[in-house]
């Protein structure tokens, strides 16, 4: 699929102004939450302390992103820790073709469904990323939508689409599948987690 994204370098890392840095940069790939949501191009204050740190920064629209059309959004069902992965992957590979990063530094960061495609690189593609960074990231998808609270009733069917049923055996199979809980021993890189102790999503 064609994925819009967006990146920013440091401030001096492209003296002439043509989207170049000069040399490759440490990189940090921030994939949003939701995933139902998108990344858009304005300010933001996160990716310019990232930036005054050194590091370019590239956000990605993979698929499920809002914004692209119902054939794009749906391309994501049954895609947790897979194709929407793959999607991460191949523009983390774009950067480095392209000359904007390292590839032998290049972090994956993200909170909510983007802490758990930075705790999926890592335990389920290890070696694609330097280390990963994942605040409230689920990291067993089974238990995600086994405890979805009684006021996400109403969207209940549209996460079994999108991630999974719990409820029968194909569905359990493919939760276990997906989640990294169950690759942890693969991880080779650093990995830092932030967790709320009383988060009622992400238990």
């Amino acid at each position: 699929l064609r994925l819009t994204a967006y990146y920013m370098l440091p401030p001096g890392a492209d003296p002439d102004g043509d989207g170049q840095p000069t040399a490759p940069l440490p990189t940090i790939m921030w994939v949003h939450g939701g995933p139902w949501d998108r990344e858009s191009y304005g300010f933001r204050t996160l990716f310019q302390l990232y930036a005054n740190r050194g590091y370019a920064v590239v956000s990605a629209n993979f698929r499920g992103s809002t914004g692209f059309g119902k054939s794009f959004l749906n391309a994501a069902n049954g895609e947790w820790g897979a194709r929407m992965q793959d999607d991460l992957i191949d523009a983390k590979n774009w950067a480095i073709e392209t000359g904007i990063s390292r590839a032998d530094r290049i972090a994956i960061v993200g909170g909510s469904y983007g802490g758990y495609a930075a705790l999926s690189a890592m335990a389920m593609t290890p070696g694609e990323f330097t280390c990963g960074i994942s605040v409230a990231g689920p990291s067993n998808l089974l238990t995600l939508m086994s405890t979805i609270p009684e006021y996400w009733t109403s969207t209940r069917a549209i996460y079994e689409t999108r991630v999974g049923n719990p409820d029968t055996i194909e569905g359990r199979a493919l939760l276990q599948s997906r989640s990294p809980i169950n690759f942890a021993s693969r991880i080779q890189g650093a990995v830092l987690i932030g967790q709320g102790a009383n988060d009622p999503r992400v238990t």
